[in-house]
Parts: structure tokens; C-alpha cells; sequence
């Protein structure tokens, strides 16, 4: 019986950055997708995973992302990129974590992400306040889709893999959890993983409908 709910945040609690992204090479007049085929070449290994890992600095990273790219035919700052992951708070995720807490679900955030002193705005540390925790692959030094990573939570919070449901917007982040015995949600759309997860649960997670 599922009992602990996991969600990605960027791309699922809130909005994905692939849409700054874009819209960054719009403006830059880079090839579409440039940006996600610079941290998809050598995924586990990359400027982007070190980072995420701190096992590099962000200076260090500011370098060795702009000379990946350069490999790939455009030169591109890794401290420009940095920049572009902030996104808004989609309100209807916010809604259904209320309701998951009101019915008794423990829920934590699993997040790929990079130490940061800067604050963040007032709807996103309200989205970040609502989990039980927040699990960091700056904090653990692992990072999904490393195994370990998904192992660490499930031992921190003394939960077996067959009691927990993770939701993600990539499916490489997906797989390895649905093979360690995690049932697994693909976020496409707010709305559709929403109903996704209600039908799981038998509960209403659309704010609205009933």
C-alpha cells in the first residue's frame, strides 16, 4: 500500500526550465535543444552532474560547461545556463500536496540541483515548504538517476520501495526507480499527472472537479 509520494520538482512542482531553455536558444539562435544535448552527452560524468554533485565549484562549471559546448559547435557560459532554472509554482501541484498531507501521505521533493545562497521567491519556497523533506543531490553527493540516490531516501525514511509512488517529467530519472520496486508516474502535463496519481491513489487531486 502506497504510503509516501516523491516528486521531481523542476519540470513537475514547477515549471520545467526546458522552457527557458528554448527560448534561450531562440534568442541566441542556437539549433533547438542544443542546451539538453550538451548535459545529455555524458550524463553521469558531464559539468552539469559534477555540479549537481558538488563535486565542482560553479566557477569550475562556468568553464567546463562553456568547453563542452564548444565541443558540440557553440561556446555557452555554464553560468548563463544557471540562470535559466527558476521556474514559477504550478498551483495545482501546490493544491494537490495539501490534499496528499490532508489524507495522511508523507511527501518529500527529489531534486537534481545546485548549492545556492540566493532566496527564493515567495511561490516556490511556499511549494518547498509543503514536503516533509527535500532531498538534494548537492546535500547527498549522489544524483538521480544513480540508484543510490533513490536508495538513500527510501533508507532515511524507513520506507519500502513497493509504499512509495516518484513523480518525474524524464523517464531515464523513472526507470531505475520503477526497477528497484517504486511505482512511477511520468509528468507530461500537470493535469495528466495529477489524474495519473489520483486513479493510483483513489483520491481528487484536481483542484475544481470532483
Amino acid at each position: 500500500m502506497i504510503s509516501c509520494v516523491m516528486f521531481d520538482f523542476g519540470g513537475v512542482v514547477i515549471e520545467s526550465p526546458f522552457i527557458a531553455f528554448a527560448e534561450f536558444e531562440r534568442e541566441r539562435g542556437l539549433p533547438a535543444g542544443f542546451l539538453r544535448s550538451i548535459n545529455a552527452t555524458n550524463p553521469d560524468t558531464n559539468a552539469w552532474a559534477k555540479l549537481e554533485r558538488s563535486e565542482i565549484s560553479v566557477e569550475e562549471f562556468d568553464v567546463q560547461f562553456r568547453n563542452e559546448s564548444s565541443r558540440l559547435g557553440h561556446a555557452i557560459g555554464g553560468a548563463e545556463v544557471l540562470r535559466l532554472l527558476s521556474g514559477a509554482a504550478r498551483p495545482e501541484m501546490v493544491y494537490a500536496l495539501d490534499v496528499l498531507t490532508g489524507h495522511g501521505y508523507r511527501i518529500v521533493c527529489l531534486t537534481n540541483n545546485v548549492r545556492s545562497e540566493e532566496s527564493r521567491p515567495k511561490d516556490v519556497a511556499n511549494a518547498i515548504s509543503k514536503f516533509e523533506r527535500v532531498y538534494e543531490s548537492s546535500e547527498l553527493g549522489v544524483r538521480k538517476p544513480e540508484t543510490a540516490f533513490y536508495q538513500a531516501v527510501l533508507d532515511d525514511l524507513g520506507v519500502e520501495p513497493s509504499a512509495a509512488v516518484f513523480l518525474d517529467d524524464l523517464g531515464v530519472n523513472l526507470k531505475p526507480a520503477r526497477a528497484m520496486g517504486i511505482t512511477t508516474v511520468k509528468v507530461e502535463s500537470a493535469p495528466q499527472a495529477l489524474d495519473d496519481l489520483s486513479r493510483l491513489l483513489g483520491l481528487n487531486l484536481l483542484e475544481g472537479t470532483t
